[in-house]
């Protein structure tokens, strides 16, 4: 997965690290192209080695982690993995998308953390993409207040710009504590989002969490803070 370079993305970078006095948030959003080339191609051929495993086989998806619910008409979840199994309806992908999440997750935590053998289980896809909104505003602007809505406006417009987002479907990342990267003593909340847009071969991945000062300073996070803290709000 290529990391498509985003000035106004690095912006938001910069001012996505806040310090809230007893909580600390440490986000980043990210875009990167689904053209696969080099190592990618063998890693997905790699990924694709089972027996009777094609691109287009589906995998079973975890329900999204909060309730919600359906427009009228729409079923919360699509239909199971076969389309005639018994047990419970789940939403599903294609092994294709499942490798791109789990490509974008490595090329965003490299090299300190592998998901190869991530799991589609792991994964969820959301609703609507403006449920997602509101999660994401209700995280930060209750942790962060004004400094987030300030730059909310920003934000989103940066990302619809990016990759159009009614255009998108979207994914979480929800692993459990042996495969979280966010695990660590201290994390008081965190989120990883894919937009996907199929058409334009491109994922925004938007990653945030929100952190214990004392914990940060004792694993190194701190150091983090330091330039923001000293130069004016961007936004």
């Amino acid at each position: 997965m290529k990391l498509l370079e985003s000035s106004r993305f690095e912006a938001l970078n910069s001012a996505l690290l806040i310090n809230c006095g007893d909580i600390k948030i440490i986000g980043r959003i990210e875009s990167y192209s689904c053209k696969m080339a080099g190592n990618d191609k063998q890693l997905y051929k790699k990924f694709n080695s089972e027996e009777g495993v094609t691109p287009h086989d589906l995998q079973a998806l975890s329900p999204p982690q909060h309730t919600y619910s359906a427009s009228p008409g729409q079923s919360q979840y699509s239909r199971s993995v076969s389309g005639d199994e018994e047990g419970p309806l789940c939403d599903t992908i294609s092994r294709k998308t499942l490798f791109y999440l789990i490509a974008t997750l490595n090329s965003a935590f490299q090299p300190d953390y592998d998901f190869s053998h991530a799991k589609s289980h792991e994964f969820s896809k959301e609703p609507s993409i403006q449920w997602v909104m509101n999660a994401i505003d209700s995280n930060l602007s209750t942790t962060a207040g004004e400094q987030y809505r300030t730059m909310r406006s920003h934000l989103w417009a940066a990302i619809e710009d990016e990759i159009s987002m009614n255009e998108c479907d979207i994914y979480s990342y929800n692993p459990d504590l042996t495969s979280d990267p966010f695990s660590e003593d201290g994390c008081l909340w965190s989120f990883n989002y894919f937009f996907y847009n199929k058409k334009l071969k491109r994922i925004v991945f938007f990653t945030c969490r929100a952190i214990n000062p004392i914990y940060a300073i004792d694993s190194g996070i701190g150091s983090d803070f330091a330039m923001d803290e000293d130069e004016e709000d961007t936004y």
